[in-house]
């Protein structure tokens, strides 16, 4: 097992908070951190906005928790590093889904990764059932607008979901391997070191702009930096399935963020898509003990 420091820490805000406070609070600031990194995307494109946010999430979590590489183990800091690894990936396939397709719509296909994770962690032959619903839910999604949507967005926002299943499982591991958000800020950096190519590829010199600059803070904090302690913290308490039940509010979340900042409407057969993918993600993750939630 991966070694902890010896000394345990005062609890902070984020370790005296409920779990469910985390992961809901974690969920809002994702997604409406995301829909304003779409208005950054003519400027300097998904990848320019990917590697600003992760840069901007990376100084902030450098400078406040100063993570420390003595006394780490290399199996801890390749730990980090891996996760960092998949941020970077992760971030860059949702961020190409939504320049192509509704914000509502992306994450509700992305949803596939935790509702994935749910399933894995259960034997129940009823998971078929929401199997069933999901698929319904995401075909729903596919057809939802008569001009149809994007294929190649809807690829990117499903390779996001396979990643983000990732995400949640190697999350768990670096919340046990490392105190607080360190391991996290750790990996912030490997993640804006790999999407630095693909920004500046997007982006080139626009990315210096000061507006780049300021939105790419603002969505940095908003869409990496709050959500993801948050996160940390509230997987080193509950189990990863019963994150993914929470997590199914991400898709209406992400939906009302795109309404009320975007102006992206959705048809009804849209709505009743991500109420499906929702449905079975509650569906599969329902037996895990509710009482964890508030510790």
């Amino acid at each position: 097992m991966a070694a902890t420091d010896r000394t345990a820490p005062h609890r902070g805000l984020l370790e005296r908070a409920p779990s469910a406070g985390l992961v809901i609070g974690a969920i809002a600031s994702v997604q409406f951190g995301a829909a304003i990194a779409t208005k950054l995307f003519a400027q300097v494109g998904p990848g320019g906005a990917v590697f600003l946010r992760l840069l901007a999430a990376a100084l902030v979590l450098l400078l406040l928790l100063r993570p420390r590489l003595r006394g780490r183990s290399a199996r801890e800091l390749r730990l980090a590093g891996g996760f960092g690894l998949i941020l970077a990936a992760m971030n860059l396939c949702f961020y190409e889904a939504l320049d192509r397709i509704p914000l509502g719509i992306a994450v509700a296909v992305e949803f596939v990764g935790p509702l994935g994770v749910a399933i894995a962690g259960s034997r129940r032959r009823l998971d078929a059932v929401w199997i069933a619903l999901a698929a319904a839910g995401i075909i729903a999604l596919a057809r939802g607008r008569t001009h149809g949507l994007d294929p190649v967005g809807l690829l990117f926002a499903l390779a996001a979901g396979c990643l983000w299943g990732t995400y949640i499982l190697v999350n768990a591991r670096l919340g046990r391997a490392f105190e607080g958000s360190s391991g996290l800020a750790l990996a912030m950096v490997v993640a804006a070191l790999a999407a630095l190519p693909f920004g500046v590829a997007d982006g080139g010199a626009n990315l210096l702009a000061a507006r780049s600059l300021l939105l790419g803070a603002v969505v940095g904090i908003l869409s990496s930096a709050i959500p993801y302690s948050f996160e940390v913290e509230a997987l080193r308490r509950i189990a990863p399935s019963l994150f993914g039940v929470l997590m199914s509010l991400e898709p209406a979340v992400a939906a009302l963020a795109g309404w009320l900042l975007l102006g992206q409407s959705l048809s009804a057969r849209t709505l009743v898509g991500i109420a499906l993918v929702i449905l079975a993600s509650v569906g599969a993750s329902y037996r895990t003990a509710a009482p964890v939630l508030l510790q």
